[in-house]
């Protein structure tokens, strides 16, 4: 059952290693996936038509200033029109000689410029650019979000690669093991037990590479579809990223550099002044409207009346009396969501410093792992080296020195991790104290 099983997993390994041939290979930065994926990501496309949505609403607002102009103009078609003209002179309603109307014509020019709307107009124009304002910082701060989302794939992308090179090596050494046990078998020197621990183990770790090359294709077509590269491209991560220098900065300079430099706090501002302005157009409605007024009407009844050049201009005052009752809910209305504004931003204020907080513990808790297992490495090396010969002087069994080979890959595994998740918890402080897209535009 167990070499059916070794020879399953060999088949699919081979498979599988003939598909990552087949695949086109790619070596990348961890910065060069950072700019393509900023280049290619869908969300931020979405962000930025949000931006140009605000950015119209602005310009409408704005808009609201200028002068409103109509035109209508009818053609009339009459039948049998009774046209009776009535004077001092004549009022006994004869209609002798009047003219036979047939159609009629006219056209009208009516212009209104605002000139005074209770602030209505001002106030929405203001409230519009802080929202516009809002929008393209909302876009920044999903920016961010992306380049921690990148990162993240490519820790992870890079994680899955070590994993498969880690456990191909160890196969290596499992795979000789076997061969020398099944010559030591042969011989009579070792019993067969000891030899089938052995290819159970060596099967072992060959399921364990069929999973981590599974997981490394699929760690890879997600880098590709984050990326906007062809599926198929395999992705090769550089491990220089373990190495970046690092400006490590105290937690209080961290929570202070987060209230001054994260784009959702200040966003959250300028909602909160949109919301407070918005109060103040509402209460606008309390008020009269003052607007000029200008116009021109021309009309042509065929054998009755001509009227040309007829303009006038003047000052028109309209005033809502209903807006005297019907005002005060939808204040109400404006106040509550500049209400809802505020304390939005009070809530995001207490999250950005546990935000902060959680992510500068990560990242000492990564540096504190790193350290741990970098010792872990070096006591299961030694541990091996002593298991192994022992095992050679016959006092060790096989069980002890397989268990010695497993904990050493365990602990190879678990230190290349460390350092990895290390990289991910420093730029995951950047990004909470606001400062990941700053970093990131300076490399």
């Amino acid at each position: 059952m167990n070499k059916r099983i070794a020879g399953l997993a060999i088949v699919l390994g081979l498979l599988t290693s003939g598909f990552l041939q087949a695949q086109e290979k790619r070596p990348i930065t961890l910065n060069e996936a950072i700019k393509l994926s900023l280049k290619n990501s869908k969300q931020l496309k979405y962000n930025q038509a949000k931006v140009e949505e605000a950015t119209a609403a602005l310009k409408e607002a704005v808009e609201k200033r200028l002068p409103d102009a109509k035109v209508s103009g009818s053609y009339l078609w009459l039948n049998n029109a009774n046209i009776e003209v009535k004077s001092k002179n004549n009022n006994s309603g004869n209609q002798s000689g009047t003219p036979e109307v047939s159609q009629a014509m006219y056209g009208i020019l009516n212009a209104s410029l605002p000139i005074y709307t209770g602030g209505r107009i001002r106030y929405g124009i203001e409230s519009s650019r802080y929202l516009a304002e809002a929008a393209k910082l909302d876009a920044d701060n999903e920016r961010e979000e992306v380049i921690q989302k990148t990162i993240e794939a490519y820790i992870n992308l890079y994680k899955a690669k070590s994993s498969v090179s880690l456990v191909r090596e160890d196969l290596a050494e499992a795979q000789q093991r076997v061969k020398d046990f099944s010559n030591l078998e042969k011989n009579g020197l070792l019993a067969r037990n000891d030899l089938l621990k052995a290819q159970l183990q060596a099967s072992n770790v060959e399921l364990a590479l069929l999973d981590a090359e599974n997981n490394w294709q699929l760690a890879n077509v997600n880098m590709n579809l984050l990326l906007g590269l062809p599926e198929k491209t395999e992705l090769a991560p550089d491990s220089a990223m373990e190495n970046q220098k690092l400006n490590v900065k105290t937690l209080d300079e961290y929570v202070q550099l987060a209230y001054m430099q994260r784009k959702d706090i200040a966003s959250a501002e300028l909602k909160k002044k949109a919301a407070e302005t918005g109060v103040k157009a509402t209460k606008g409605e309390y008020y009269p409207s003052l607007s000029l007024t200008g116009g021109y009407i021309a009309a042509d009844i065929p054998k009755v009346l001509t009227v040309t050049n007829a303009v006038n201009i003047g000052a028109g005052v309209s005033y809502n009396i209903g807006s005297l009752w019907k005002t005060k809910a939808k204040v109400q209305q404006a106040e509550a969501r500049a209400k809802q504004a505020a304390i939005g931003e009070s809530v995001l204020n207490d999250n950005i410093r546990l935000q902060v907080n959680q992510a500068y513990l990560n990242w000492l808790s990564s540096q504190k792992k790193i350290d741990v297992y970098a010792k872990a490495v070096e006591q299961a090396t030694e541990n091996y080296r002593i298991v192994k010969n022992k095992y050679n002087n016959s006092l060790a069994t096989t069980t002890d020195l397989l268990d010695a080979d497993v904990a050493g890959l365990q602990a190879r595994m678990n230190f290349v991790f460390a350092k990895a998740d290390a990289v991910v918890a420093y730029n995951k402080l950047l990004q909470e104290s606001g400062l990941l897209d700053e970093i990131e535009n300076n490399k």
